[in-house]
């Protein structure tokens, strides 16, 4: 059995460390969502209005933890994607930004970036094209034996 690039096993076990951070967020009561009336909104006491809110922190740990760890073992062991070193970071890295620009749609931001945008979309943006560039060196080059 070969052994992974250290990239790639990096990324692979990865969204374990995310579920744990935004899991600390939630507990930590930071980093909440935006004002809301769905049934499993929470109050943050930290947010000093009252308002029930997204638990987008747990949002955030299912999707970039749990579904990016699925995605991930399902791409190594489902798809052999270790053939082609650097795939399983390019899915990682395309995976992050695609799930925090999603969840950004019901987190309270930060800051405004331009418009609608928040500085964590704008910032899905950069991830993305690190994705683009991983996946072309993953597969400009042949397959692993």
């Amino acid at each position: 059995m070969k052994l992974l690039p250290i990239a790639d096993l990096t990324c692979t076990f990865a969204p374990i460390g995310l579920f744990f951070g935004r899991l600390a967020n939630f507990i930590n009561g930071e980093l909440w969502g935006r004002v809301t009336d769905v049934p499993w909104a929470m109050i943050f006491p930290r947010a000093m209005d009252g308002m029930p809110r997204h638990p987008s922190q747990l949002y955030e740990a299912a999707s970039e933890g749990v579904l990016l760890f699925i995605i991930l073992q399902l791409a190594l062991q489902v798809f052999g994607a270790q053939k082609r070193p650097g795939l399983l970071s390019a899915i990682f890295f395309l995976g992050y930004g695609t799930f925090r620009f999603i969840c950004e749609f019901f987190r309270e931001p930060d800051t405004q970036f331009i418009g609608p945008v928040s500085m964590g979309m704008a910032l899905s943006i950069p991830v993305w094209l690190g994705a683009g560039v991983l996946f072309a060196i993953a597969y400009r080059k042949p397959k692993a034996a």
